[in-house]
């Protein structure tokens, strides 16, 4: 039977469009604490941002919607997507009076090494983004022409003008019929679990794409809310039967969702992860192999998972390629510095997908 991606609509091209926040991220070389450190290397980043730039540098075309103060440190985090073809022509760079406090958000990554996990510190309150007025922005205009919205919990997690954004994007995304992808991304130094699931359990009716199966409301019982959620017995890793299960829980529920969409992450150290995923696609869940790798950067690995399924349903890969593709993506990422996975060929992907450490030359 001829396999065909129902989330293309029938279209011959994918125009991809994403709305977040880009910070600045300030590293200590060489896995020194932050403490201890005398310099930082600079770089940029942020969930939404990475994807855009993972997935332009794979030839995808690719736009990244954003608000950063019209000063040095905005006009570089916007140089750095631009330089990597990402569009960023809706980019507003605001004034001081648009945003008063006028900064770039950013935060401090202390790099993990053996049995030290990484550790971030934010510094993103009252960035540009969160004191821009989106009700001046419009949506429409904004959202023309794109075949595939991909949004994530951590921008409404910044402020309600935030979540306005986020629910105008997504309620005019659907009226439009974009292929609409969303990543809960739970940060807890942001807002608290309960709030979070509260507004992505809004979201949910608009999504084709799930990624993550929290933070989301999925009670067994709506009128009975003490019966419990469907998630509450599930481990943290899951076998393949309950992992259906939550699948089945969620289409039931939410009979828009196209695809849902996991990783699983091992943790033998700081140093040494195993990641694997579960997809459901099509009325079947599926499981991906086993990857043991080495870390150098962790910082994006779920970002570079999400790029790499929807990099691989727009060019209409089979279920098993798709999450195959998607978790090889995130492992590869784990082995370049900075937050996005800058890997411009498909094809070392499908290398690793495959388990094929050679040289190529």
């Amino acid at each position: 039977m001829e396999h065909r991606n129902p989330l293309l609509h029938g279209e011959s091209g994918s125009k991809f469009i994403t709305v977040g926040e880009i910070m600045l991220r300030l590293t200590p070389p060489n896995y020194e604490k932050i403490r201890m450190t005398t310099s930082f290397e600079a770089s940029y980043g942020g969930s939404e941002a990475n994807i855009a730039l993972a997935l332009a540098n794979l030839g995808v075309d690719s736009t990244f919607f954003s608000v950063v103060p019209n000063n040095s440190l905005g006009k570089s985090a916007v140089r750095l997507l631009r330089s990597n073809d990402v569009h960023c022509s809706p980019v507003i760079l605001t004034t001081l009076e648009q945003t008063p406090t006028h900064r770039l958000g950013s935060y401090y990554l202390e790099t993990g090494y053996g049995i030290r996990a990484s550790k971030v510190i934010y510094d993103r309150k009252h960035s540009a983004i969160t004191e821009f007025d989106f009700r001046t922005v419009d949506i429409e205009a904004l959202l023309e022409g794109f075949t595939w919205l991909h949004l994530s919990g951590i921008t409404p997690a910044l402020g309600p003008n935030c979540r306005y954004l986020v629910m105008e994007c997504l309620r005019v995304a659907r009226e439009k019929g974009l292929t609409i992808s969303f990543d809960g991304n739970f940060r807890s130094m942001l807002w608290s679990w309960e709030e979070a699931r509260d507004f992505c359990t809004e979201c949910l009716p608009y999504v084709d794409v799930l990624l993550g199966i929290e933070p989301y409301h999925l009670w067994k019982d709506e009128a009975d809310h003490s019966k419990g959620d469907w998630k509450d017995d599930i481990p943290y890793r899951p076998s393949y039967e309950q992992q259906d299960d939550i699948f089945q829980a969620f289409i039931r529920r939410y009979p828009n969702l196209k695809c849902i969409a996991r990783h699983v992450r091992y943790a033998h150290s700081g140093s040494e992860n195993s990641l694997k995923a579960f997809m459901w696609y099509e009325g079947h869940t599926f499981e991906s192999k086993l990857f043991t790798f080495n870390i150098l950067d962790r910082v994006g690995g779920g970002d570079a998972f999400a790029s790499g399924l929807i990099y691989a349903m727009i060019h209409d890969y089979k279920p098993m390629d798709m999450i195959n593709f998607a978790v090889a993506s995130s492992v590869i990422k784990h082995t370049i510095r900075g937050d996005a996975n800058i890997t411009d060929d498909a094809a070392s992907i499908h290398n690793l997908m495959n388990m094929n450490y050679d040289i190529k030359r």
